[in-house]
């Protein structure tokens, strides 16, 4: 007897992947087949697609199953990408840090929306810079110009003081345990769900580095006047597919830019909407107002969806970069294809975050656990 309504047609349509999952020889799906071992019972699957039956109403098979997969995504490119990494890695000295920066970040976005947009930006621009390390929260020292003051970070990447409040309440609960790497992980992947988008799993154990580098900030981070060959060599670079980065681009469904990140594209492109370059126009000058702020997906501006790929397809992009995965190149097909499947984008998004995720850690000897994520301890 199943125990809900649709729970047999959507077992029926995951369960031959469950079962090629649980299959594969290779050393990192063996890490995977374990994780997706107790969804292979039918009862769990299951009683799992009721929970998110319950939650979402009554909604079609094809979105449950959407989302399920989604979820499974998470825990194939976690195994596959995490190396060192793992899911359970707090939970007998830190139970309880998932919740406490669960808590913190659903604080910081219910007072300003904004927030959950900056702390992803945050994320980002930390593992792109020598990898996820925290790097980008150490105050410079007379020893190291850190990557705060960088050219794409100073006066841009803000958030600071929410990390720094996570971590305070992590300490007081569990000291000198969870690195400040994995608050910020953790509190990337709160943000996205916390303004609409999916969940997933998050694979901790990173420590923090002893050392940051504006240079390598500078380096390694594309600019909003990127073309797309240099975004997908960026990308690459970092281990990352032109997929990925398609898929990680859609975070601009989210937050806002400053006037200066797109004064050039809104006088200068023609691949853009005029409408939409008339209205940005008003309020960013061609000398002036740099630190003027604009949404970035002027549709749903704090609802982290899709929208951001329509917008694409009607020369909507605010940024060059944005514009360029949608320009008759290599990406043209994607964009269309996240633009009218919500599912799919959401679900390549998390696999492209758990990689993004996994670039670089340090583990084990390598760096420390901050006590305060400013400094070195």
């Amino acid at each position: 007897m199943w125990p809900c309504r649709n729970a047999h047609a959507i077992y029926t349509r995951l369960r031959p992947l469950l079962l090629l999952t649980n299959c594969g020889s290779t050393s990192k799906l063996a890490t995977s087949s374990s994780v997706v071992a107790s969804l292979l019972t039918s009862r769990k699957l299951a009683l799992y697609t009721c929970k998110l039956q319950n939650m979402a109403g009554t909604v079609g098979v094809g979105f449950l199953v959407t989302v399920v997969a989604a979820v499974m995504a998470s825990l194939l490119a976690g195994a596959a990408a995490g190396g060192p990494l793992s899911t359970g890695f707090y939970s007998k000295t830190c139970p309880n840090v998932q919740s406490i920066v669960r808590m913190g970040m659903a604080q910081a976005v219910a007072a300003e929306a904004r927030m959950g947009a900056s702390i992803l930006r945050m994320f980002f621009h930390d593992c792109f810079v020598n990898g996820c390390d925290a790097s980008i929260l150490l105050d410079d020292t007379a020893s190291f110009t850190g990557e705060k003051n960088a050219g794409p970070n100073a006066n841009s990447v803000r958030g600071y003081e929410v990390i720094d409040a996570i971590k305070a309440q992590v300490e007081a609960s569990c000291n000198a345990t969870v690195s400040c790497a994995d608050i910020l992980a953790l509190a990337a992947r709160d943000a996205v769900n916390l303004l609409g988008g999916p969940t997933w799993t998050v694979y901790l154990g990173r420590r923090d580095a002893l050392t940051a580098s504006q240079s390598a900030a500078n380096a390694n981070l594309p600019g909003p006047g990127s073309s797309l060959a240099t975004l997908i060599t960026m990308f690459g670079n970092k281990g990352l597919s032109p997929r990925d980065m398609t898929a990680l681009s859609g975070a601009h469904t989210i937050g806002q830019a400053r006037c200066s990140t797109f004064r050039d594209r809104i006088y200068n492109d023609a691949n853009i909407d005029p409408v939409l370059a008339s209205l940005r126009q008003q309020t960013c000058p061609q000398s002036g107002g740099d630190d003027t702020l604009a949404p970035i997906d002027a549709q749903t501006p704090a609802a982290f969806d899709n929208a951001y790929y329509r917008n694409l397809m009607r020369r909507q992009g605010l940024f060059h970069s944005d514009q360029e995965l949608f320009n008759g190149g290599s990406q043209d097909a994607l964009v269309k294809k996240y633009s009218g499947n919500a599912g799919m984008f959401a679900a390549d998004f998390v696999k492209a975050m758990v990689r993004m995720g996994a670039i670089s850690p340090l583990t084990g000897p390598q760096g420390e656990v901050r006590l305060n994520c400013r400094k070195v301890n």
